[in-house]
Formats: structure tokens, sequence, C-alpha cells
């Protein structure tokens, strides 16, 4: 054999040699820990899936149990795949094992938060009605709430220790970037359910953690120390205003030590009586039909509800009526639906009203009576209307406080909570430090600040029946990026699904559905130029407003018919953040329910409906 076969002999088996070893490395610190770690999915799941239901049936023990279980395990798991994280800073496939590092140390984290949590709430149990055979239902009504309060402020001491784990959650959430993933590997989508998974999360511990200054307030807004009182309004969300719907009655109450009192409560045209009121703003004489005086009903005309909130105060000042309150809660009708729907049949004012759908308007039973009472022309004058709302909302909220919280506590927090995010509950409190606890968390309707673009779409129905109880949305965005400019298409689509009313004041029909007078205000950023608004049937105007640019049309909609607005603006590209993401907030209208939406930006899209502020990023 010859020294140059003998040399490239070796050469070979050295290659083999150093191949064979890298190959043993990579299994022993790669692909063995991660099968391995693989092998605990089921148990993984299995603990999980046995967390979440004691937790919804409010068993404190058994949650407490297995929270313990599952973060052992998952400690477990961390520990055995551990050395596959070295390869963390590799290119291309590297960011997927420190995504999975940071995953496991945010649950880590998130588990702890709640062991703490349960532990901190663990001896109240028995005082809350969370054990079996608790006292807790023997007492009445006010004594529940009054227990539930103390309890809040029994707990308030806790809050800082448990959001030390949520911050450091979400310090190890935030270095993820799920827009790192393929779309598809093959025929399984990959991004959009690494990027669905990560908003859940993310948004429930950005809840937990903003959550917190309103946590500490809870007992003081409740009436722990002394009486505070609330000036709620009813917006009818189908007759669709700025903030959520037109105001059609107030009610005031009063909560002292788990004590609720309605102190009185009337019909909104009632309080504007009693009001000297000046003249409409431009935009009221522009639009509205008929209408000249501004008056307490029509206050909420900006979007803002904090300035809204202003304008209803001034108004109120001009009047011979005097309310006391420490705060302005605003509901619309979509609150009673989704409570009554959790609660069942509920009477008010000899009428039982149900979240189930009625065949006379295709709406639920609830939303028809109402407007039954409310709205439809008699001959005759009707005292029942003016107190019918409150009562009705007094009643629910009795028949919710007067039964077990694992009844319906745990679903109507939930709801309440939803409903807030959504904005079908917008609050306002006179108490500045409450206030700022309120907006940090998004409850308190206002107009937000950001660094990237932005789209508020806001309607007002201005004498069109209550037909926004029969329209449907659908919003199309298109942006590109031109030279140093970011150009975007807004469309919206407006769908009213059902015939006309018979709206003969004479034959005392009940009026719902007729055309729809819409004003509508598209906020931007400030100093975004306007190229072109198509769909507008009266002269567009272009203004600032909440430090926003604002194109501003009016359109009508007719039952059974379908109306477009088109909006083009550019805005500089210095909107787009790190590597050109661009990113769009979008705030949506409060009164709204859904908007069916669809985000594009250099060849990326997003498409989800609309329920509540939402960042998106492309």
């Amino acid at each position: 054999m010859s020294r140059r076969n003998t040399v490239g002999r070796k050469v070979w088996v050295g290659i083999l040699s150093v191949v064979i070893v890298l190959g043993i490395f990579l299994f022993v610190t790669l692909f063995l820990p991660l099968s391995r770690a693989y092998a605990h999915k089921t148990k993984l799941q299995t603990l999980a899936k046995a967390t979440f239901d004691a937790a919804k049936k409010q068993d404190l023990v058994l949650l407490e149990k297995n929270v313990a279980a599952l973060q052992k395990e998952l400690r477990v798991v961390t520990d055995i795949a551990q050395p596959a994280f070295m390869y963390k800073h590799v290119p291309l496939v590297g960011y997927v094992l420190s995504d999975m590092e940071h995953g496991m140390a945010a649950a880590d984290y998130l588990l702890s938060a709640g062991k703490q949590s349960v532990v901190a709430l663990e001896p109240y149990a028995d005082l809350i009605g969370f054990k079996k055979g608790s006292q807790f239902s023997n007492q009445s009504t006010e004594d529940r709430l009054e227990t539930a309060i103390l309890t809040i402020d029994k707990l308030v001491p806790q809050i800082d220790k448990i959001s030390v784990d949520l911050e450091k959650a979400q310090k190890e959430l935030e270095q993820i970037n799920p827009q790192r993933y393929p779309k598809k590997i093959g025929k399984y989508v990959i991004r959009d359910k690494v990027n669905n998974a990560y908003t859940q999360i993310t948004g429930i511990v950005s809840l937990a953690t903003d959550a917190k200054p309103l946590f500490k307030q809870l007992p003081k807004i409740l009436g722990k120390d002394e009486e505070q009182k609330y000036l709620v309004l009813f917006l009818n969300d189908k007759e669709l205003r700025p903030t959520g719907g037109f105001i059609t009655a107030y009610a005031l109450f009063s909560i002292d030590k788990g004590q609720i009192r309605i102190a009185e409560s009337s019909d909104i045209y009632d309080l504007d009586n009693t009001i000297n009121h000046p003249a409409a703003p431009d935009e009221i004489r522009r639009y509205h039909k008929g209408v000249s005086q501004f008056f307490i009903r029509d206050s909420n005309i900006s979007p803002d509800y904090v300035k809204s909130i202003g304008y209803f105060e001034d108004l109120l000042a001009r009047g011979s009526k005097e309310l006391d309150y420490d705060g302005i809660i605003s509901i619309d009708t979509r609150v009673l639906t989704t409570t009554l729907a959790i609660l069942g049949p509920t009477e008010a004012g000899g009428i039982t009203f149900t979240a189930d759908n009625d065949p006379r308007c295709d709406c639920p039973q609830v939303i028809y009576e109402l407007e039954n009472v409310i709205t439809r022309p008699t001959p005759y004058f009707r005292e029942q209307r003016k107190s019918l709302l409150s009562v009705l909302l007094f009643n629910i909220m009795q028949k919710a406080l007067g039964v077990s919280p694992s009844q319906y506590w745990g679903r109507l927090s939930q709801n309440f909570l939803t409903e807030l995010d959504e904005k079908h509950i917008l609050v306002y409190l006179e108490d500045t430090e409450a206030q700022k606890a309120i907006e940090s968390i998004g409850y308190g309707g206002r107009i937000k600040a950001t660094t990237g673009d932005y789209l508020h779409i806001n309607n007002t129905n201005f004498a069109g029946a209550k037909s926004n109880l029969y329209i449907s949305y659908k919003l199309d965005s298109v942006a590109k990026k031109q030279g140093n400019m970011i150009e975007r298409e807004v469309t919206l689509e407006y769908r009213n699904s059902h015939p006309a009313s018979d709206c003969n004041l004479e034959r005392g029909n009940l009026c719902l559905n007729a055309p729809l007078r819409n004003w509508v205000r598209v906020y931007v950023p400030k100093g975004a130029k306007l190229v072109k608004f198509v769909g507008s049937e009266m002269p567009v105007r272009e203004y600032t407003d909440l430090d926003k640019q604002v194109f501003e049309g009016f359109l009508i909609i007719q039952p059974m018919g379908i109306a477009k607005i088109r909006v083009t603006y550019q805005i500089p590209d210095s909107v787009l953040g790190k590597e050109g993401a661009y990113q769009l907030m979008i705030q949506k209208q409060p009164g709204v329910e859904v908007m069916d939406t669809t985000v594009s930006y250099d060849n990326t899209t997003w498409a989800q409906p609309l329920k509540h502020d939402t960042i998106i990023t492309l």
C-alpha cells in the first residue's frame, strides 16, 4: 500500500471519527434530552387539565395540590431538556431552543404565582364559600358581599409578592418572537399557532400585572371604609354613539360595606328636562336630524370616554338636579344579555327577561322587551319605563349575590372581565389614583397614544332608529411602503341584514330598523396626509382631535343594504419598528360587538374577528 493511500485512509478515518464523536455528542446533548423531555408530554397535559378542572370547581385544596405537582413535573422536564439549550445560539434553528427555555422559565414563574395566590386565598375559602358546608351560604346577600370585600382587603398585601413572579414571567416571554417561525412546514401551520398561544399567554400575564394597582384599590372602590356612590348610565348600543350607545336611562347606586342601595333612577329625558341647554356643537347640528340644542342624552360625542364624561358633567352643572357620585359606570345592552344567559330568567316590573332569541326581532328577548317598553309609542303615559332598567339591574345583582359563589361567581367574574375588555362596560372614577388604576388596565375607554400606525373608526347613529342591531362590519386594511412613506388603504363595509320596520308613529309599531344615518370618523396618526376618502355622502372634513388626525364623513345604510367607505392616507415610515416590522394598533369602538378584520403589509396578512383593542405586528 502506498504512503499516499495510507495518509488518505488516516484522514478519512480521522474525519469519520470526528463525525461519529460529533454525532454521539449531538445525540447525547440534543436529541436524547429533547426526546426524553417529549416523553413527559402526556403527563404534563394530564396534570394541566386536572389543574384547570380544579380551578373551575373552585376546589382550592385540590388546586394547590395540582399546581405543585404540575410545577414539579415541569421542573423535571426542564432539567432533562437543559443540555439541549446550549444550542440556542446556533443560526437559523437556535431560536426554537431559546424560546423553549424562556417559555419553560415563564411557565415556572406563572405556576409559582398561581401557587402563591391559592395559598393566600385558602385561609378565607370557608368565609367566601369555596368549601363545602361553608357558613357563607347561610349569610344574607349583603353579608356575603361584605365578607368578599373584607377578604379582598386581606389579600391586597399579598399582591406585591405574587406580582414579582408575574413580572419575571413577563420578562421571559418578552424574549420570545413568534414572527421568527415559518408560516408552514408542509401542510402544518406553525407561525399562527405559536403566535396565538403566545398572544393568549402574554395577554393573561399583562392583564394580571397591569391589574395590580386596580386590585389594591378594589376595597375602597367597593365601599370598605366609607360609602361609595356610582352613577350608572345605560347605553343603548343598538343606537350606536361614540362611547357605546345612546344614553337612555340612569341610576344612582351606593355601596357601603356590602350594602347596595338604589338612591334613584329615571329616564334620561327626565334629567334633560332639568337642564338649561346650550346650542348643540357643530357636529350635532351638521349631522343630527332636527337637533339644535346640546342635550345630556347626546353628550357622549367624543370617542374618548373621559372627554365625553366632561361634556356630561358640564351639562349636568347647568341644571337644577344635583347628583352626588364617586364615579360613573356605563353599561350597554350586551352586558344585560350575557349576564342573563348565566343567571337565567329574571323578573323586573312584572316582565320576565331572558337572553333567549326572540323571533319578533331576531334578537335577545331582553332587548325586544326593553325596546317595547321604552321606545314603542303609546297614547298613554307609562311610569314603569322610568325605572325598569335600574330595577332589572338591581334584581340581577341580587340574584347573582344571593347564591353560592360556586354556582355563578366564577362565570360572572369571567363574563364581566370580558365585557370590560371588549368595552361594553366603561368606568370613570373621581379618585385620581383609582382612575389611574382603571386606565392602566384599559377599562377607562381612553384613546391611546402609539408610536406605530393607529386606527380607530368611530360611528354615530344620528336618527337611524335602533338599526345598529342589524349592522355588521367588515374592515380591510392594506399598507405598503412607498419610498420613505407608508400608504394605507382602509375599507369599511357596513351591511344591514334585515328588512325595514314599519316606523309609522300613528300605527304605534316598534321601529327598530330604519335607514341608518351614520356619522363616521377615522382616527389615524397625527400628521397623516389624506389621499382620498370615497363613500361619504357629505363633504369630507379633516382635522386633529385627541392627538390624532381625523378624516370625517357621513353615509346612509339602508335596511337590507350595503355601504362602504374607503380611506387612503400616507404616514412617514418612521412608524416601522425593529427590522422593518409594521405595527398597527386598532382600538375598537365601545358598543360594537365584533368587526371582521383583515390587515395586510408587505405580503403578510393578519385576519381575525376584532373584539377588543389589538396591536398587530407584521
